[in-house]
């Protein structure tokens, strides 16, 4: 009979379980928890459009409902299948996301004391109200570590682990002082699952230790009590809570726990392999390698890249860290991406598009994409930034906003529509630059995500701006594939699994559709990438001292040029 692993992914609005077929890599049955609390799953403030937190009982109960859910659809689905044939699970969150502990590793907002309180709960990866402390902590370590800063960019980021900390003392001085230790979910939840939850014991993913806490064995782990005390009086203590070793997802975390085996319905010694963050996992789901920039588009995008542990590898500036390990064994990992991508299209369409173009949002972005298909590149005049969540890569700066250029008493929302999707290409577009620039190539682009599968629009628009194929993975849940992946190397060859990461990506990935680039597209969009980057560099860097009298301008002259050879 066949084996089976499970991946479970969680997603900022919900937790998503996939069971996957170990030798063929058939994905059997998946089911989605919606997260009960807050708003779709958040927990926000409408006096800080900043904050965003999560409650972590959410979690718990996302596993059990989710992994039921599967298992019974999977019986249902395939005659022969049986629970007892799961060897693995791996799971994948997003990130970062950490909590406050107590000295049980329970959440603290669990304690009655502080059931109310957001300060106590998961502080969700889009979480920015540490912006402050994230520049204060990038002055302090230009100043003095700036070792520390150098493969993560060159900025620290406020949708990091210590701005959220740092933040969390300045603001919420009780909670910090209750809290034993800090946890990343993705260490959270495999700890849960396994039954270890101890500070201390629960075993840390090298991959939110060194992209998001600056953890590195080239100085000895974590940020040494020094530099944490000069940040703020008081956190250095927290060190020697938190932990000293951090592990590649190859490894067990270790068996799912009594308690779990026998809620859930599976066999004793199910292994569990160490959590990491969704864009990573995904990666490895849509069969990263060498060369290949994999881009995990959603509400926001990750790129994510590795690269030879035996190779030179440079540092560049602005990406979100190079960290050995983060993404497979031996390699390094890139980290970069955009922070806002698919919740700025979600914005536009449920504030600005009118009933014209459809009652429910299905119907909105069904004739945008309809109308917007029809126009040409450069066809409306306009320009944007792809800024609404601020910029992830290449400035790091969450205090970035949106800007939309070029419109007039003529222009139409699908128009704009078209402007927003090709700000999130001229994006994307930079970042590749960036990496390329500084000796890293990329000679495949790998897309995956909701996005991608939903809106071909997205993917050909990619493509012309690029320059580039734009490949999409087989699978429409990589996170959860890439998760299930690492279940299988946890649960070894002895156990029906496998020995490696890449032998299993062999098996259970796969390239579906291909999105060719137009040659005629691509020549209007340099065009068009040239006058987005003058508005990137101009409304982003201290350092421009150039003009803007020509952007609109030479977009109405591409518009007009456009318009005249369309209707020849």
């Amino acid at each position: 009979m066949s084996n089976y692993v499970i991946g479970l992914d969680f997603g900022t609005n919900s937790c998503r379980s996939l069971i996957v077929d170990v030798e063929t890599g058939k994905e059997v049955a998946s089911h989605v928890f919606p997260y009960p609390s807050g708003k779709d799953g958040v927990i926000v403030d409408a006096s800080d459009p900043n904050l965003a937190r999560q409650n972590p009982a959410d979690y718990l109960r996302g596993i059990e409902a989710a992994i039921k859910g599967a298992l019974k659809k999977a019986k249902a689905a395939k005659k022969n299948f049986s629970s007892s044939n799961i060897i693995g699970i791996g799971v994948d969150t997003t990130g970062s996301s950490p909590m406050p502990v107590d000295a049980n590793g329970q959440a603290l907002c669990f304690d009655k004391k502080f059931r109310k309180n957001p300060a106590a709960m998961v502080w969700l990866w889009k979480d920015h109200t540490g912006y402050a402390e994230a520049a204060h902590i990038t002055e302090t370590a230009a100043r003095t570590r700036p070792q520390y800063l150098g493969k993560i960019g060159g900025v620290y980021s406020s949708e990091w682990w210590w701005s959220k900390i740092l933040h969390c003392k300045n603001t919420a001085p009780k909670v910090f002082e209750a809290s034993y230790s800090w946890a990343e979910i993705c260490d959270w939840i495999t700890a849960n699952l396994t039954g270890e939850l101890h500070p201390k014991k629960m075993k840390r993913s090298i991959c939110a230790a060194g992209h998001k806490a600056m953890f590195s064995t080239e100085w000895n782990g974590l940020p040494d009590v020094e530099f944490l005390e000069a940040l703020s009086p008081g956190l250095g203590a927290l060190r020697s809570r938190l932990y000293d070793e951090a592990y590649t997802s190859e490894n067990r975390a270790g068996t799912l726990s009594k308690e779990w085996t026998k809620k859930l319905g599976l066999s004793p010694g199910v292994a569990v392999s160490i959590g990491a963050f969704d864009a990573h996992m995904g990666a490895v789901g849509a069969g990263i390698h060498t060369g290949t920039l994999v881009k995990i588009i959603g509400t926001s995008t990750c790129d994510i890249m590795i690269h030879p542990k035996t190779e030179t590898l440079n540092d560049i500036p602005g990406v979100c860290g190079i960290v050995n390990g983060s993404v497979m064994s031996g390699y390094y990992g890139i980290e970069a991406g955009q922070s806002g991508v698919g919740d700025i299209f979600l914005w536009f369409v449920n504030n600005l598009v009118p009933d014209s173009y459809g009652k429910t949002q299905e119907k909105k972005f069904k004739e945008l994409e309809a109308a917007a298909r029809r126009l040409k590149p450069g066809e409306s005049g306009l320009l944007a930034l792809d800024w609404n969540n601020g910029n992830r890569t290449i400035l790091v700066d969450t205090r970035l906003t949106g800007l939309l250029i070029g419109q007039t008493l003529h222009t139409k929302p699908h128009e704009i529509y078209r402007a927003l999707i090709e700000a999130t290409a001229f994006g994307a577009l930079a970042i590749i630059d960036r990496i390329e620039e500084h000796g890293v190539a990329i000679r495949k682009v790998m897309n995956c995500g909701g996005l991608t599968s939903k809106n071909p629009l997205l993917m050909q628009i990619y493509a012309d701006v690029t320059g580039r194929p734009m490949k999409i993975s087989r699978s429409d849940q990589t996170p959860a594939l890439g998760a299930a992946i690492f279940g299988a190397v946890a649960a070894g060859r002895k156990s029906g699994g496998y020995g490696s990461t890449e032998e299993a990506q062999k098996k259970m990935t796969g390239t579906g559709k291909v999105f060719m680039p137009v040659e005629a597209n691509h020549f209007v969009y340099k065009k068009l990438y040239s006058l987005y980057k003058q508005l990137h560099d101009g409304f982003g860097t201290t350092d421009w001292n150039g003009g803007m009298h020509n952007v609109m301008k030479e977009l109405l002259t591409t518009r007009d040029e456009v318009r005249k050879a369309t209707s020849c």
